[in-house]
C-alpha cells in the first residue's frame, strides 16, 4: 500500500500546485485557457497517439472492455439521473451531474497515473474508455441536458452542439490515428516522432497542474457568483437563494462516482465472467481503476457552456479529486 501510495501522491501534488498557484494568484486566471489549449490541442492527442501506435491492433479493438465499460456508463447515467428528477432537478442539472459522475478524469489524470502505476499496458484500456465517453456519454448527457426545452427542438440542436464538439476536439482523431499507425505499422520520420515524443512527454505534469488550476478558478468564480447573489438579495432585485447545493445532493454524486462507479464495473466484469465472457485480470484492472478515478475536469466547461448550474459540477469534481487521493490507491491496493 506504501508503494502505491509513493507512487501516486506525485500526481496529486501536481494538482495541488496548480489549485495553490491559481488560488494564490501567481498563476493569472486569464493564463488558464492557454494552458488548457496546449494540453488538449498538442500534449495529450500526441500522447494518446504515442500510445495508440505503440499498443497492438487487438487490445485496441477489445469489444469485451467497450461493452463492460459502455453497459456500466450508461447504467450509472441512468441512475443519476433519475435520482435527480425525483429530486425535481431539471433536465440540464440532471444530466450534467449524471456526466459528472460517469466521467472519469481518464485523459488528462489517469493516462499518465495508471501507466506510471501499471505499465505501459494499461493505456489500451484507457484508450477504449476515453473514446466511448467522449463519443457516447458526453453527447447523452448533452442531448438529455435540452430536453428541457424539448418542445423547441432543444434535443435535436444539442445533438448537433454535441457532434460539432466531437469533430472539432482533437483527442479522437488522435485516438482514430494511432489505432490506424498500430494497424499498418507505419514509422514516422525521425524529427516528426521526437516532436510527438516531446509533446507528449509534456502532458502529464502540463495537465495534473492545469487540472488543480481549473478547480481553483472553478472555486473562485464560484465564491464570486455566491457574493453577487447575497448582495442582489439584500437589495431586493433578485429572490434569495440557496447560496450552494445541499451537502447531501454533492455526496451522493460523489458517492456515485468514487464508491458505486467502480464496484459496478468490478461486479460487471464479474457477470461478464459468469456467462462466458472474461476478461484479461490485468485489463480488469485498469478498467476498474478508471472507474475510480474522480471526475473530468472539463465537465465543468461543458455545463458552463450549456448553463448548467456550474459550481455545483465544480464543487463536486473538486471532492472527488480530493477524496481520490485517499480510496484511488485503496482501490488500488484491494485490486493488486
Amino acid at each position: 500500500m506504501l508503494n502505491i501510495f509513493l507512487v501516486t501522491a506525485p500526481f496529486f501534488a501536481l494538482i495541488a500546485a496548480g489549485y495553490v498557484a491559481a488560488r494564490a494568484g501567481v498563476l493569472p486566471l486569464a493564463a488558464i485557457p492557454g494552458l488548457n489549449v496546449f494540453v488538449l490541442y498538442f500534449a495529450l492527442p500526441c500522447m494518446l497517439f504515442r500510445f495508440g501506435a505503440g499498443a497492438p491492433i487487438e487490445q485496441l479493438l477489445d469489444a469485451g472492455v467497450a461493452l463492460v465499460w459502455g453497459f456500466c456508463a450508461l447504467l450509472l447515467v441512468a441512475g443519476a439521473v433519475a435520482i435527480a428528477r425525483r429530486q425535481r432537478m431539471n433536465w440540464n442539472d440532471a444530466a450534467f451531474g449524471a456526466l459528472v459522475a460517469a466521467f472519469p478524469n481518464t485523459g488528462f489524470m489517469g493516462l499518465p497515473l495508471l501507466v506510471a502505476l501499471l505499465g505501459d499496458r494499461a493505456a489500451s484500456p484507457m484508450i477504449i474508455t476515453i473514446a466511448f465517453d467522449m463519443l457516447v456519454t458526453t453527447s447523452l448527457c448533452i442531448a438529455l441536458s435540452r430536453l428541457d426545452g424539448a418542445s423547441e427542438g432543444g434535443a435535436g440542436k444539442a445533438a448537433r452542439q454535441a457532434l460539432r464538439g466531437i469533430v472539432q476536439n482533437p483527442m479522437p482523431w488522435a485516438i482514430v490515428l494511432g489505432v490506424a499507425a498500430s494497424a499498418t505499422r507505419v514509422r514516422l520520420p525521425v524529427p516528426v516522432d521526437q516532436t510527438i515524443a516531446m509533446l507528449a512527454a509534456a502532458a502529464s505534469p502540463v495537465a495534473l497542474f492545469t487540472i488543480g488550476s481549473v478547480l481553483a478558478r472553478s472555486a473562485l468564480v464560484a465564491r464570486e457568483h455566491r457574493a453577487s447573489a447575497v448582495v442582489a438579495a439584500a437589495m431586493g432585485s433578485v429572490p434569495r437563494a440557496s447560496a450552494q447545493a445541499p451537502i447531501r445532493d454533492l455526496s451522493a454524486v460523489v458517492a456515485l462516482k468514487l464508491v458505486v462507479h467502480p464496484l459496478l464495473v468490478y461486479g460487471v466484469v464479474g457477470l461478464a465472467a459468469a456467462l462466458g465472457f472474461p476478461l484479461d485480470r490485468s485489463v480488469v484492472v485498469v478498467v476498474v481503476l478508471i472507474a475510480a478515478l474522480p471526475s473530468a475536469s472539463n465537465v465543468s466547461m461543458l455545463a458552463e457552456r450549456f448553463g448548467a448550474d456550474n459550481g455545483r459540477v465544480a464543487r463536486i469534481i473538486l471532492w472527488t479529486t480530493v477524496i481520490a487521493f485517499f480510496t484511488f490507491p485503496l482501490a488500488a491496493g484491494w485490486l493488486h
